[in-house]
């Protein structure tokens, strides 16, 4: 029987890949208006390398693209990139559609929420605070709680015991086949994968769920609890 239901944060809940885009976009462009003499072309091919370096999550990326760029950092330059991109990211930071009130379904049915995620603690409370969704979930697993990324047990080892239920009774909704739906499988969970966030055309992710939309959680867990 499903007592919780654990998501993936980014491009399962929201489209993390094209909020980020955007607001990369509108930092370019607000860099380039404040003196920067650089295309925008060759400020995204810089910005990607630096992502591509760091990681997604890496919090200075427009210092070390100014580094790169000018040999310096400069801070009217800056301000003005961050400016715009935490603008844009409010704007663009949205949930996928029927996100609302699939999980405002699954609390009237008493399951237990949880969040798995490798986002910096603070980035992944922020996001759910600007989407107000910091009051649905009962827990949140993220990076830092354990210093392992999925699909290592640990997170979610973590998740099943702050929700205070065995691994059989929780369902994984994650994006990625090799960390969401690997990870979950491997310490006994549920699985369904989010295709409608899928970000690398995958073939094969061996869930035992494929989600088209998230409100079909709703028909799934109704299945599993009627055994």
């Amino acid at each position: 029987m499903i007592k919780a239901v654990i998501f993936d944060l980014d491009n399962t809940l929201v489209d993390f890949m094209k909020m980020k885009r955007l607001s990369i976009e509108e930092a370019i462009r607000a860099m380039v208006d404040s003196g920067l003499q650089i295309s925008i072309e060759e400020s995204n091919k810089i910005i990607d390398e630096i992502y591509k370096e760091q990681g997604i999550e890496y919090q200075k990326v427009f210092d070390v693209f100014l580094q790169r760029v000018l040999k310096k950092v400069d801070y009217k330059i800056l301000s003005a990139g961050i400016v715009a991109y935490r603008r844009a990211r409010e704007a663009a930071l949205i949930p996928y559609p029927h996100v609302y009130p699939t999980l405002h379904q699954l609390v009237k049915m008493g399951m237990k929420m949880g969040i798995v995620s490798d986002a910096p603690t603070k980035e992944a409370w922020l996001r759910l605070a600007y989407l107000n969704f910091h009051h649905i979930f009962d827990a949140v697993v993220t990076f830092e709680d354990t210093g392992e990324r999925k699909p290592h047990s640990a997170p979610f080892l973590m998740i099943l015991k702050k929700l205070n239920v065995a691994p059989d009774q929780a369902l994984m909704v994650g994006d990625w086949a090799e960390r969401d739906i690997l990870g979950a499988s491997q310490v006994g969970m549920k699985t369904a994968f989010a295709k409608y966030g899928d970000t690398f055309n995958t073939q094969i992710h061996n869930a035992d769920y494929e989600l088209n939309d998230i409100s079909e959680l709703i028909k799934i867990i109704l299945k599993e609890n009627s055994y």
